[in-house]
């Protein structure tokens, strides 16, 4: 197949969100499938993916958009895959992909896998992308450029499958890299996960405070504390499920951070001076190794 036919027929992406909008624009953009459907609980997001022209066609009806689709995206929250899963597992002809977004892939082998009949390929995905921002309305195809695409593929998974979503995601701009899903998670526990907690946190922290002080922090916000507003702002609902799915691992990085966070309390409590100026010159290292990445 060359790198300009179309890879799929019939694309039905379940959830049309910011991952699933961007991913339904790119694949239109790039005519990746010859047909672009969705489905998505809330009608009011159907009728946004439709007047923007994203989707052929757009549903609160999973069956309906699954009809016909020989690759199917999760892309809803992961603490709703069980129920998703038992609810298409019965409607997938044999030879259909299922793929996903989420950020936690422990938890789609759990919750998904088990639900399929033998003949449909699962190949868990997670797209290293995304924004504040949610709603079909808040997607563009450009999105996945020059970021990191990670599949988890369970053992024994069809190869022609993974190859074929490898293949999507090259074509929407994405790198892609095959990982085990236990060492997915637990990369992502320190890279994502722990980074939004923190976030979180800190932006709760300052929403507790007097309301003159609180006026003030939001009136004199500096870079940093603007950075967690806006990671912040991301769907509660999403990082709930992120967090109540990989409970594991973000405990695991989560009790480090706070070892470590312990052990720089303590150092400006005595003045250790050199122990500051050390850590702060290592973790400076790290910042620039991501630019040079390019994923800053």
């Amino acid at each position: 197949m060359s790198d300009t036919a179309p890879l799929f027929d019939r694309v039905a992406i379940i959830g049309i969100g910011l991952i699933g909008s961007s991913l339904a624009r790119a694949i239109a953009e790039y005519g990746i499938a010859r047909e672009v459907v969705c489905a998505d609980r809330s009608k009011d997001a159907c009728v946004v993916a439709m007047e923007l022209g994203i989707v052929e066609m757009a549903t609160t009806e999973v069956e309906v958009a699954l009809d016909g689709a020989d690759l199917v995206v999760l892309a809803t929250p992961v603490g709703s895959f069980a129920e998703v899963g038992e609810r298409i597992g019965p409607l997938l002809a044999p030879g259909t992909i299922v793929t996903d977004v989420g950020s936690v892939k422990e938890a789609v082998l759990r919750d998904v896998g088990p639900n399929l009949p033998d003949g449909v390929h699962l190949v868990p995905g997670h797209p290293v992308a995304g924004t504040e921002h949610s709603g079909p309305a808040a997607g563009f195809a450009s999105l996945f450029q020059g970021r990191w695409c990670i599949l988890t593929p369970p053992s024994g998974a069809d190869a022609a499958a993974v190859e074929k979503v490898t293949e999507l995601w090259r074509r929407v701009g994405s790198n892609v890299e095959i990982m085990d899903a236990a060492h997915h998670d637990r990369v992502l526990a320190i890279t994502s996960h722990l980074p939004h907690l923190i976030a979180y946190t800190i932006v709760g922290t300052a929403s507790d405070l007097e309301d003159d002080t609180k006026s003030e922090v939001i009136k004199f916000s500096a870079g940093g504390f603007r950075d967690f507003t806006r990671i912040a702002a991301s769907d509660p609902v999403m990082w709930r499920d992120v967090f109540l799915n990989n409970r594991e691992a973000v405990l695991e990085i989560l009790q480090r951070f706070t070892e470590d966070l312990t052990a720089l309390q303590r150092a400006i409590r005595w003045g250790e001076g050199q122990q500051l100026q050390d850590q702060f010159t290592k973790t400076r290292a790290i910042r620039r190794g991501i630019i040079d990445a390019k994923q800053a």
